[in-house]
């Protein structure tokens, strides 16, 4: 852990959709620069868990805080939150009409009411950090998968948010494209962003992590660092889960 500053913290949350339990009394708390992985199989809860924090899905019980601010009270402006907790998708939901740049300006121009020249100089240096600067007025077709992701993951950080959610974003990608995207996420650890990570890539998640958080049927069954628990997990559920994966 790098820090010890709370940043957020999630109490006995309850999900349901109808009579479907989806998420069983989770309680997590992820502090400042901090990298948590989420890991599971699919339909466990982890997607649900993200939507969860960011307000795109109602909860049935329990709390969500951030900063000790609660923000599952039903008072709580969203649009505000949100700005504070970026979230980036699977698919990048880039709108098609407009360039690169264009998309990534939406929010700090409509939202944020930045002006367009202190957003457009910010934006051209985040797309320089993720190395792509020369595609700022390409428009999304002619992009490949993982430049839109890029993108998408840029669109996320100049709202200058304080925790970055990211939901399995290399899993509509082809193979060699995932790895551009999972270098940009690593380079934001480094660079102490605090983030929440669901991923089916299990190397990744061994090299990015401060902490591996195992959930099955709506449950956390482990919470580990990565060294242990991909070396010694300590439930006969998350020993068979990484069983079907092969470590180096």
């Amino acid at each position: 852990m790098k820090e010890a500053k709370k940043l957020l913290e999630i109490r006995h949350l309850k999900k349901s959709y109808g009579d479907l339990p989806v998420l069983k009394d989770i309680s997590l708390t992820v502090h400042k620069g901090e990298v948590v992985v989420i890991i599971g199989p699919s339909g466990c809860g982890k997607s649900t868990l993200l939507q969860c924090i960011n307000g795109l899905e109602p909860i049935q019980g329990g709390e969500i805080l951030l900063n000790d601010e609660l923000i599952t009270d039903g008072k709580v402006k969203w649009s505000r939150v949100r700005q504070k907790i970026g979230m980036v998708f699977q698919s990048y939901e880039l709108f098609p009409h407009m360039t690169a740049l264009e998309n990534v300006l939406l929010g700090p121009l409509q939202v944020q009411k930045r002006s367009r020249q202190e957003a457009t100089a910010a934006a051209k240096k985040l797309f320089e950090r993720v190395g792509l600067l020369e595609k700022t007025g390409a428009y999304p077709r002619e992009l490949s998968g993982g430049q839109k992701q890029r993108v998408a993951i840029i669109r996320a950080l100049i709202m200058e948010p304080e925790i970055m959610l990211f939901d399995e974003i290399t899993a509509a990608l082809d193979p060699e494209m995932v790895r551009e995207v999972l270098d940009v996420m690593l380079t934001l650890a480094k660079g102490g962003m605090t983030m929440i990570i669901v991923t089916h890539e299990m190397q990744f998640a061994k090299a990015i992590s401060d902490r591996v958080i195992f959930i099955d049927k709506g449950e956390i069954v482990e919470s580990a660092p990565p060294q242990a628990f991909f070396t010694q997990p300590q439930t006969e559920r998350a020993r068979k889960f990484l069983n079907i994966f092969s470590f180096e």
